[in-house]
C-alpha cells in the first residue's frame, strides 16, 4: 500500500476481483524521454510498464505510437494514466486511440487522468472518431487508487503549474512469506499441490498457513513523478520503492528556473530519491538542451544509484531477494536479439 497521510486518503476504485501475487516479471519501458518539444535523441513523455503481460502506459506524448512500433511493438495497452494536460504529456493519445479502432481492437480501454480528463476527451472526439472498443475516461481524485489483481495504481498530487497534476505509484500486494518444506511435511503435509495451497492462505490437513509460512513479504512499488517541483507528497509516496522515475528538466545551474517553472533538477531528484531511500532513480524529461549525461552526474553526486535512459531503454525490477533494478540499453537488447548460435559441434 501507499505509504504515510497518502495511504489513508486513498479511496479505491476496483476493477479486478483480488488475487494471490504470483511471481512474474516487472518492467519500465521509456517509449519518450524529453520534455516540452521532441528533439533528434528523444521523444516526449511516455513510459510503457510491463507486468507479466499487462501493459500500462503513462503519458502519451505526441509520436508515442510511432516510437512503439518502432521499438517493442503497438501492444494492446489495457489503461492509460495522464498526468497533466500539458499538449506533451497527452497529444499522441488520440492517434493511438484511432490506430487501436483501425486495427478493430475489441478489448475495452480505461483512460485515468486529472479532473478536466472528460472535457479534454470529448473535445478530441472528432479525432479519434467512433470506436469499436468500450472507452471508459475516469477521472481520479488526489490520492485515490485504482485496483487491479495483484497490484494498485494511486494518483499523487504534485506541484505542477495547473490546478491538477499528478504523479503515479504502482503498488503490488504483499506476498506470502517463504513455506518451510520439512516443518510442513514434518506436520503432515505432503509435497506438490498442497504446498501452494498453504501459500495461497489456504488451511490443509489442520495445517494452516502461519505454522509453515515466514513472514509477509512486501510486493514491488514504481513511482513516476510527471511534472513536478519538489514536493512532500512525492517523497512520501516514493518511500523505499524500486524505482523512481523522477522528472530533470534542469541541471542545478538553472535552478532559478526550475522553480519559476515548477520543474525539478536532477540534483533535486536524487535528494527525493535519497531521502525516500529507493533502489534506484531513473532521470527523464530531460530538456532537449542536454544530452543526459551531464544531469546524471550531477544526481549522482548526491544519490549513486541514478540512471539517465534514453528513448527505448528498459528497467528491469526482479523482487529484492532476486537483485537490483538493471538498465537495459536498447543497444544492448537489439545485439543480444541479433547474436548469432554458436553452431553446436556433432558428437
Amino acid at each position: 500500500m501507499l505509504t504515510g497521510g497518502l495511504a489513508r486518503a486513498c479511496g479505491t476504485r476496483r476493477t479486478r476481483p483480488a488475487a494471490t501475487v504470483a511471481r512474474m516479471d516487472l518492467s519500465v519501458f521509456f517509449a519518450g524521454t524529453g520534455g516540452s518539444m521532441p528533439s533528434a535523441r528523444r521523444g516526449l513523455p511516455a513510459v510503457l510498464i510491463r507486468r507479466g503481460g499487462e501493459h500500462i502506459l503513462i503519458d502519451c506524448g505526441e509520436g508515442t505510437q510511432r516510437q512503439l512500433i518502432k521499438s517493442v511493438g503497438l501492444a494492446d495497452i489495457d489503461s492509460v494514466f495522464i498526468t497533466h494536460f500539458h499538449a506533451d504529456h497527452w497529444l499522441g493519445l488520440p492517434g493511438m486511440l484511432k490506430s487501436f479502432a483501425l486495427r478493430e481492437r475489441t478489448q475495452p480501454l480505461s483512460v485515468y487522468g486529472p479532473r478536466g480528463l472528460s472535457e479534454l476527451m470529448e473535445r478530441m472526439r472528432f479525432v479519434y472518431g467512433r470506436l469499436p472498443y468500450e472507452l471508459s475516461v475516469i477521472e481520479l481524485a488526489p490520492a485515490e487508487t485504482v485496483a487491479h489483481d495483484g497490484y494498485l495504481i494511486g494518483a499523487i498530487p504534485v506541484r505542477h503549474k495547473g490546478e491538477a497534476c499528478y504523479g503515479y505509484a504502482l503498488v503490488e500486494d504483499a506476498r506470502p512469506g517463504h513455506l518451510d518444506p520439512e516443518l510442513a511435511q514434518t506436520l503432515g503435509v505432503k509435497p506438490g499441490p498442497d504446498f501452494g495451497r498453504l501459500q495461497r492462505g489456504e488451511t490443509v490437513n489442520g495445517v494452516t498457513p502461519e505454522q509453515v509460512l515466514g513472514p509477509v513479504r512486501s510486493g514491488r512499488k514504481v513511482v513516476i513523478s510527471g511534472d513536478t517541483a519538489p514536493c512532500e507528497g512525492l517523497l512520501v509516496a516514493a518511500h523505499e520503492s524500486d524505482l523512481l522515475v523522477h522528472e530533470a528538466t534542469f541541471a542545478e545551474e538553472e535552478s532559478a528556473r526550475a522553480r519559476q517553472t515548477f520543474h525539478s533538477t536532477a540534483r533535486q531528484a536524487a535528494e527525493v530519491a535519497r531521502d525516500a531511500r529507493v533502489r534506484m532513480l531513473a532521470l527523464t524529461h530531460i530538456s532537449s538542451r542536454y544530452p543526459g549525461g551531464e544531469l546524471r552526474e550531477q544526481a549522482r553526486d548526491v544519490f549513486a544509484q541514478t540512471e539517465a535512459p534514453r528513448d527505448y531503454d528498459t528497467i528491469e525490477i526482479p523482487f529484492p531477494e532476486r537483485g537490483e533494478p538493471r538498465l537495459v540499453r536498447w543497444s544492448e537488447r537489439r545485439a543480444r536479439e541479433v547474436a548469432p548460435v554458436e553452431p553446436v559441434a556433432a558428437g
